[in-house]
C-alpha cells in the first residue's frame, strides 16, 4: 500500500511539474508578446512624433530590436541603389564610431548585403566563422569574427514595392542562432522602418512642392512689379534656385546667338564674377555646348577650363568648385 501511495505521489509531482513548466512557458510567451507589442507601439509613437526626422525613429527601433532579440550589437543602413550608409548603430562606443566612419559602402563589402541586394528577404548565418565567406578569406567576414568577435548574424531587408531601401542587421558574439520568432520580430521592425522612410519621403515631397509653389509665386510678383526691368527678376530667380537647391555658387547668363554673358551671380568672389560678366563664345565652352545643340540640361563633374584658370589664384576664397549644372531656357523660334 505504501509503495502504491508513493507512486501516486510521484506521478502527481511529475504532472504538477509539467503543468508548472507549461504555465511558465505560456507566461514567458505572453510576457514576450506584450514586450514586443509595447516596443512596436513605442516605435510608432516615435514615428508619429518625429515627422520627417528619421534619426530618433531608427535609434529607437534598433535599441528595441537588439534588446528583444538578445543581440548586443546592431546596425541599420540605407541603400540608394549603389551604396549602403549607416544611419543607426547600437553597441559599444568604439563600434558605433567605427561603423559611422565608413561612410558610403558598396554591397560587396558586407557579409550579408550581397545576398540582400540579390533579392533575399533575410540572411541568417548561424556562425560566420564556419561560413564560406570566412573560409575564403573575405576581408569583412574575417574582420567581423577576428576583430569584432561576431558569430551569429541576422540581416533583414527593407523593401518598398520590391525596391531595396536598406538593411537591418543584428548579431551576437557567441554561436547562438536566432529563433524563427526573433527573425519574424526583426522583419516587423524592418517593416516599421519602411513606413517611417515612406512617411518622411512624402512629407519631404509635400514640403518641397509647397516651397516651389511659393517661390514661383514670389518670382511672378517680381515680374509683375518690374515691367521692362529684368535685373530684379533674374536676381529673384537665382535667389530662389539657390535656396531650393541648397547651392553655394550660381549665375544666370543670357545668349545672343554667339556670346554668353552672365548678368546675375551669387556666391562668386569678385575677380571671378568680373570674368563671368565678360562676353564669351558659347561654342567654346564644352559645358554649354550641349545646350546649343538642343539639350535642356548639362551637368559636369569637372570645372571647365576657363573657370579653372580664374580659380587658380582663388581656391582659398572660392573653394574648389567641381560640379556644374546648366539649365537652358528657350523661346520659340529663338536660338538664345
Amino acid at each position: 500500500m505504501t509503495a502504491m501511495l508513493d507512486d501516486r505521489v510521484a506521478e502527481l509531482q511529475r504532472v504538477t511539474a509539467e503543468l508548472q513548466q507549461r504555465l511558465d512557458e505560456r507566461t514567458r510567451e505572453r510576457d514576450e508578446a506584450e514586450a514586443q507589442k509595447a516596443a512596436m507601439a513605442e516605435v510608432m509613437r516615435v514615428i508619429n512624433s518625429s515627422p520627417g526626422d528619421l534619426t530618433p525613429v531608427f535609434d529607437a527601433m534598433l535599441e528595441k530590436a537588439t534588446r528583444l532579440c538578445e543581440a548586443p550589437r546592431g546596425q541599420l543602413a540605407t541603400y540608394d541603389g549603389e551604396f549602403f550608409r549607416f544611419v543607426a548603430v547600437h553597441g559599444a562606443p568604439g563600434f558605433t564610431e567605427g561603423q559611422f566612419a565608413q561612410g558610403a559602402t558598396r554591397p560587396e563589402i558586407g557579409v550579408t548585403w550581397p545576398r540582400i541586394v540579390s533579392g533575399e528577404s533575410f540572411v541568417h548565418v548561424a556562425d560566420v566563422r564556419d561560413s564560406e565567406l570566412y573560409q575564403a578569406g573575405h576581408e569583412s567576414a574575417r574582420r567581423f569574427v577576428d576583430v569584432g568577435g561576431g558569430r551569429s548574424l541576422l540581416t533583414v531587408a527593407l523593401r518598398k514595392d520590391e525596391v531595396l531601401l536598406g538593411a537591418l542587421t543584428i548579431y551576437r558574439q557567441e554561436v547562438r542562432p536566432f529563433s524563427d520568432k526573433q527573425i519574424a520580430l526583426l522583419q516587423n521592425f524592418a517593416a516599421q522602418a519602411v513606413i517611417a522612410m515612406e512617411n518622411a519621403r512624402l512629407l519631404t515631397e509635400t514640403r518641397e512642392g509647397l516651397e516651389q509653389q511659393t517661390a514661383t509665386a514670389e518670382v511672378l510678383q517680381v515680374i509683375n512689379s518690374s515691367p521692362g526691368d529684368l535685373t530684379p527678376v533674374f536676381e529673384a530667380i537665382l535667389e530662389k534656385a539657390h535656396s531650393l537647391c541648397a547651392i553655394a555658387y550660381g549665375g544666370l547668363s543670357i545668349y545672343d546667338g554667339e556670346y554668353l554673358r552672365t548678368v546675375v551671380m551669387r556666391g562668386y568672389p569678385e575677380p571671378l564674377a568680373e570674368r563671368l560678366r565678360q562676353p564669351r563664345r558659347g561654342a567654346d565652352d564644352p559645358i554649354v555646348h550641349p545646350l546649343l545643340d538642343g539639350a535642356r540640361l548639362s551637368i559636369s563633374l569637372m570645372s571647365p577650363r576657363w573657370i579653372i584658370r580664374c580659380l587658380s589664384r582663388l581656391r582659398r576664397s572660392a573653394g574648389c568648385i567641381r560640379r556644374y549644372t546648366y539649365h537652358c531656357v528657350r523661346m520659340k523660334n529663338s536660338s538664345g
